[in-house]
């Protein structure tokens, strides 16, 4: 049985000075958004979508939210849109542990433990466990993706820390909040700005 490292409590940034603190750093000395942000929504617009990822949105996400958790095939979907090659070691986890993984994750407003949580399934890390909130969580989340965070400034993706996740969520749900924009617009931006700038 796996056991969890006591994650941080806290139910606001007012309570929470410490990490303010940090999601300032970071930001200043990491996140620098390479697009206008008067020009997210266009880039936004030139996203490729297949029809995939609509088709979550409009099709699973209703149900998840419904159901508060997500069943094997949808897990199974999500993590083969996020990384094909994680689906063999994502195909180990069995409907119960999804179910209940999931669920408590989705139950939660501890934003540490949510993606403590998933991280707990077989073959999901930051990128899959952060898909999985992005799509079937309640709030607002970023996919975190390399394509992203060059779009932020990061010519090489960092190693990923609960203290950097804590600080993209922040930044992310930040510019999309200013821009009065849903955060699968400021998303898509960021990626497809990556996609034509860096190749």
């Amino acid at each position: 049985m796996v056991t969890l490292r006591p994650p941080p409590t806290f139910t606001s940034e007012i309570d929470m000075p410490n990490q303010s603190d940090r999601v300032e750093r970071v930001s200043a000395g990491g996140f620098k958004l390479r697009i206008p942000e008067r020009d997210i929504a266009e880039w936004a617009t030139r996203f490729p979508d297949d029809g995939s990822s609509e088709a979550i949105l409009a099709d699973m996400r209703p149900l998840v939210l419904a159901r508060g958790h997500l069943t094997r095939p949808e897990f199974l979907q999500l993590c083969a849109w996020k990384s094909a090659r994680t689906k063999p070691r994502c195909r180990k986890n069995t409907a119960r542990k999804i179910e209940t993984l999931t669920r408590a994750a989705f139950a939660t407003s501890d934003e540490a433990l949510k993606i403590d949580l998933l991280r707990l399934l077989e073959g999901v890390e930051w990128p899959t466990a952060s898909t999985i909130l992005h799509f079937c969580d309640a709030g607002p989340y970023p996919i975190l993706d390399y394509r992203a965070l060059w779009s932020l400034g990061y010519a090489k993706p960092p190693r990923y820390t609960m203290e950097f996740w804590l600080a993209y969520v922040a930044f992310t749900r930040d510019l999309a909040a200013r821009l009065e924009l849903p955060i699968r617009t400021v998303d898509k931006a960021l990626w497809q700005y990556s996609k034509e700038k860096q190749g």
